[in-house]
């Protein structure tokens, strides 16, 4: 009997492992740590459509955004947010709801005065900070930009701008403003030069596309009912 019962369990164990949902996101001003704890806005909408979903021991991990892109590419069950959805992107993974929209500026420092932006072309000739495998560094690569400065995140990119070794950097407003509070400088240092109309994007929640289709459509489901009930945060 007894080793009819380990047999059982081993059987059981690996099905039951697979079906262990992992979120993973980035730092923003929507996702960041507190605490030793991932919080923020988004967090807390993701976390709560998990619950509702019946995930409630799902696991979210906070990463370089290009380590979270490669564990959502490659590995089963990852749920990965806040995720842009572009064409490139359409077709890697198995897309779930939109959580917010959002609009890229390019930013400078204000005491740059030689440094004029009015248009994409205008840009072009500037060294711009990008993250790795981020919706930015694949539009301004289409766009031919060549002076592209990668790194792992915003924060090391601000960085970046702050020291002088970059002109631009694309960021959104609200991101911009918490790396001025994180920073403890006063926003009014920077100018932002430029919208880059075409990338206003819907970030997502989308998993991995080698997830089940069933365990997708119970957060789809799970998300709808939350939306429908009035109870999710509108991420601005």
């Amino acid at each position: 009997m007894r080793r009819w019962l380990t047999l059982v369990m081993l059987l059981v164990a690996p099905a039951a492992h697979a079906q262990a949902v992992q979120a993973v996101t980035e730092d923003s001003a929507y996702t960041y740590l507190e605490q030793g704890q991932v919080a923020g806005p988004a967090t807390e909408v993701v976390r709560a459509v998990l619950d509702r979903a019946g995930f409630d021991d799902a696991r979210i991990d906070l990463y370089p955004w290009a380590r979270a892109y490669e564990k959502a590419l490659s590995q089963p069950n990852v749920l990965i947010f806040l995720i842009a959805r572009t064409p490139e992107r359409e077709h890697r993974f198995k897309w779930v709801s939109e959580l917010m929209r959002v609009e890229y500026h390019l930013y400078k420092q204000a005491s740059r005065t030689d440094i004029q932006v009015d248009s994409l072309d205008a840009a072009r000739r500037h060294s711009i900070a990008v993250i790795r495998d981020d919706v930015r560094q694949q539009y301004l690569k289409r766009k031919g930009f060549e002076h592209l400065v990668v790194s792992p995140g915003n924060d090391e990119s601000f960085r970046q701008l702050l020291a002088g070794r970059v002109d631009l950097v694309p960021l959104v407003r609200s991101d911009a403003e918490q790396l001025c509070v994180k920073h403890r400088i006063d926003c009014n240092i920077l100018t932002r030069v430029l919208t880059l109309d075409e990338l206003s994007v819907g970030l997502y929640m989308a998993f991995s596309r080698t997830t089940d289709e069933p365990m997708v459509e119970r957060l789809r489901r799970a998300y709808l009912a939350l939306e429908a009930e009035g109870a999710l945060t509108r991420l601005e």
